[in-house]
């Protein structure tokens, strides 16, 4: 099976106050192609530290880190840089969207930051994809001018501008309303019916159980990770 990301023996530690912490402790996880993953802990438990490696917002201090079959994990800045633009998808609780440009702009910012360019094909994708995620009558409306829930369609969008090898989602739903709710986690369902690899961190068990499969953190390592649904039901 066809892995989206690959993590084996990963280690964070951190030095405060002349105390070495052991963020992680030595995880290994395998996340096949079209997986659903909720990550699960307590404060405390990694779960923040892991959502930034696996995000290339940090680097481990030892282990590895697989990205298709390219080893990620002691990439410098700038080539971090790169892989955040071409190979993840990120959606943020707070939504993250640029207050001065349009939804149709907002979706097209991973490849300014990957290509410097946005083509006219690359702008009909953009299009196809707002219209996927409900917004098709919205593209020239600024965040400000839309509804808690608009605004995060319009990051799942941008998530996915550069079809990437999964779509990393901290607390997706973690501002809305439970009916919104509902409805980002329906597009998310529906993403990953047509094979979209999803990663989400959340600390609500009712969202883990839309994912696949529920992976839960302690004191840096991995406790349990159960599996709710197979990869070929939907």
């Amino acid at each position: 099976m066809k892995l989206a990301a690959r993590i084996e023996d990963l280690c964070k530690f951190y030095y405060l106050g002349g105390e070495e912490v052991h963020a992680l402790a030595g995880i290994s996880l395998d996340v096949p192609e079209g997986d659903y993953v909720a990550i699960m802990g307590p404060s405390g438990s990694g779960k923040s530290t892991l959502l930034n490696l696996l995000g290339c917002l940090d680097r481990p201090t030892s282990g590895q880190f697989y990205l298709g079959d390219d080893d990620v994990a002691q990439l410098n800045d700038d080539e971090l840089s790169v892989i955040r633009a071409s190979r993840i998808g990120f959606v943020f609780q707070s939504y993250n969207l640029i207050p001065q440009l349009t939804v149709l702009e907002n979706i097209a910012v991973p490849l300014y930051y990957y290509h410097g360019r946005v083509t006219p094909e690359d702008s009909e994708r953009c299009v196809e994809l707002a219209t996927m995620v409900g917004l098709g009558n919205r593209l020239g409306h600024r965040p400000m001018q839309l509804s808690g829930g608009q605004q995060q369609r319009a990051g799942i969008a941008r998530s996915l501008v550069n079809d990437p090898f999964f779509i990393l989602a901290d607390e997706p739903t973690g501002n809305l309303d439970s009916v919104t709710t509902a409805e980002i986690l329906d597009l998310l369902d529906a993403l990953n019916e047509v094979k979209k690899t999803i990663i989400m961190v959340t600390h609500e068990d009712e969202v883990a159980h839309r994912a696949r499969r529920i992976v839960r953190l302690r004191d840096g390592l991995i406790v349990s990770d159960d599996r709710l649904r197979d990869l070929s039901s939907n």
